[in-house]
């Protein structure tokens, strides 16, 4: 499952500083690097001609080898880490948002289970 995180722009001014910190912390995982492989980029629409758009999601695949739990157990303790707790929106591939206020484990479990929903 493709999974792409965002950080709520609205509350937090230095969003793309924060998803490069998550980027980086789900980079030591071993296993993510290994099978998630997560990677920087833009959700907007790339403008001919113009220069690379701001980073704005970071994105990467879930499966047997990085799962919905270890993601859930990762963004959780890079939450607990960060003064100030970001809110992350998460966003599955039929379009359902998860947003996460706060870095409490009942958050890193709904997160778990909204993701684990999709294949239900």
């Amino acid at each position: 499952m493709d999974v792409v995180i965002g950080v709520d722009q609205k509350k937090t001014a230095d969003s793309e500083r924060q998803l490069r910190s998550l980027y980086e912390w789900l980079l030591a995982d071993a296993a993510c690097r290994r099978h998630a492989r997560p990677t920087l980029g833009s959700g907007a629409a790339a403008v001919p001609g113009a220069q690379g758009g701001v980073i704005d999601v970071l994105s990467l695949v879930l499966g047997t080898g990085f799962n919905a739990a270890s993601l859930a157990v990762a963004v959780a303790a890079w939450r607990r880490s960060r003064p100030g707790t970001p809110t992350l929106v998460v966003e599955r591939p039929d379009g359902t948002r998860i947003v996460l206020t706060g870095a409490t484990d009942e958050e890193a479990g709904r997160l778990l289970a909204e993701l684990e929903q999709e294949r239900a």
